[in-house]
């Protein structure tokens, strides 16, 4: 089962609807969300960022469990939060500050774990790569800032470093306004959208620029195709670009021919669009590329505001100031359902796939209050000074090509270790357990670390190899030439 949730910068609630049906499923009470600031946490629950002044500088964080209308769970953090991510297995919460801190979260216990200054001036995107390793943050101040897991929970190296981050990429001028990463974990793409009306291309692995796509209109959302051939651009012009990332530039051409294949319109009409106009849109004389063609005007020209996409069924489904959520065929770009809001603009959208089997599912009997909450506690204010001087290991299961694909499974060993003593001073045969979970989750941590210095071992052993094949290939060169 699918289901598309939708969340308003008012105070509507979170909307949830079965994707393929159409019904509406439970609507959540009381939330109020900036932009990007409702997330899933390991599909076990809903939380979201709540800022009801974006002058104000303090804010909460809300929880709500999915058979269950009413906020379960609040939590105030040191400052206002906008942005929040959850990795994959819903180990951690990331928001980012007014402020351009980042705070890190462990759920299970609501442990502040980490916090740092990332940016000038507030967070207002983060994602997670697709292997959970990197972090990356948007800005007010127009970076973008990759972050390493490792890097950050490692203090020896945090020291040695002269910076956090591992990327720095600042040649958006206004506010980045949405991030998307690809696959591939280190190896990825990511793209950024900015209000200087610019969507730029990135490679993780080079650390550098790959493409500058310059758009008629603001960009605020954008969406990957899975297969990586497109991106989708979300514009304040009602619009909704598709741009190419796969195809040749030429350098014979004041134009190019590989940025975008088509647009469609995000218009009040329900019904598909079905006869397209194209017009070519014009580009600065510093940008060398094709930057749009569009359909006819848009009938109603409210901004896209959020997209996100379903591989399964190659469905896009947008969000707009109008309060409207599409869902469009990718294929023929006509609008397939649609479904409305309660009230005020749509800002933020999630597409979550769980299995109708599952007890927290949204119409499912859930287990009585009285047998324990399945939500985790509330998030902490501050960092506990304590836990500085404690042995806090922090064991991550990564799933890319950069290291190898450990058990899913992980937490943090500061819980278990608590567990066990409480098990312990109870008597119970259970700590005996615990204590062989716990050295089981050290085992795979040293596990992780030795494949992680392996493969750098074998990348410096392949440099070197090709160092001296090069330089005997000159010296036969040079043998001949003379």
């Amino acid at each position: 089962m699918e289901v598309v949730l939708a969340s308003s910068s008012l105070d509507a609630g979170i909307g949830c609807w079965d994707l393929q049906t159409g019904a509406e499923q439970l609507r959540y009470k009381s939330c109020a969300s900036p932009p990007h600031g409702l997330v899933c946490v390991g599909q076990r629950f809903l939380a979201s960022s709540q800022l009801r002044d974006p002058s104000a500088s303090s804010g909460s964080i809300l929880y709500w469990s999915w058979s269950k209308p009413q906020v379960e769970v609040k939590s105030f953090p040191a400052e206002g939060i906008k942005p929040l991510a959850a990795n994959r297995e819903g180990t951690y919460i990331v928001g980012g500050g007014v402020s351009g801190d980042i705070f890190l979260w462990e759920v299970a216990s609501g442990r502040q774990l980490k916090k740092w200054h990332a940016h000038y001036r507030a967070v207002t995107c983060l994602v997670f790569s697709d292997d959970d390793s990197l972090l990356i943050s948007g800005s007010e101040d127009g970076s973008v800032r990759v972050w390493s897991l490792f890097m950050i929970f490692d203090d020896i190296r945090q020291k040695e470093a002269n910076h956090l981050y591992e990327h720095n990429f600042s040649e958006h001028t206004l506010r980045v306004t949405d991030i998307m990463t690809g696959y591939g974990g280190c190896n990825a793409i990511i793209v950024s959208a900015s209000e200087d009306r610019t969507c730029k291309v990135w490679s993780l692995s080079k650390g550098k620029l790959l493409r500058n796509v310059v758009f008629p209109s603001i960009i605020d959302a954008i969406a990957l195709d899975p297969g990586e051939h497109v991106f989708y651009a979300g514009s304040r012009d009602g619009k909704i670009y598709i741009a190419a990332l796969n195809a040749e530039s030429t350098s014979n051409s004041n134009y190019g021919l590989h940025i975008i294949k088509s647009v469609s319109s995000h218009s009040h009409n329900a019904l598909p669009l079905r006869k397209f106009q194209f017009r070519k849109m014009v580009c600065s004389a510093e940008e060398p590329y094709v930057l749009a063609y569009s359909l006819s005007n848009a009938l109603h020209n409210k901004a896209v505001t959020c997209l996100s996409y379903c591989a399964s069924g190659n469905l896009l489904i947008s969000g707009s100031e109008d309060g409207i959520v599409r869902v469009w065929d990718a294929k023929t770009h006509d609008i397939v359902r649609v479904f409305k809001h309660a009230k005020g603009p749509v800002n933020n959208i999630l597409l979550v796939r769980q299995d109708l089997n599952s007890n927290s599912w949204p119409n499912s009997q859930a287990p009585s209050r009285r047998h324990g909450s399945l939500l985790p506690p509330a998030l902490e204010k501050y960092a506990n000074p304590m836990d500085e001087d404690a042995d806090v290991k922090v064991v991550m299961s990564l799933h890319s090509s950069c290291t190898k694909s450990m058990d899913a499974s992980y937490s943090s060993s500061l819980v278990i270790n608590n567990q066990i003593k409480e098990l312990q001073q109870q008597g119970s045969s259970g700590a005996t357990e615990m204590e062989v979970e716990r050295l089981k989750l050290d085992c795979r941590s040293s596990m992780q670390m030795v494949q992680q210095w392996k493969k750098m071992y074998e990348n410096l052993n392949q440099f070197c190899v090709n160092e001296l094949l090069d330089d005997d290939q000159a010296r036969i060169s040079n043998g001949n030439s003379s």
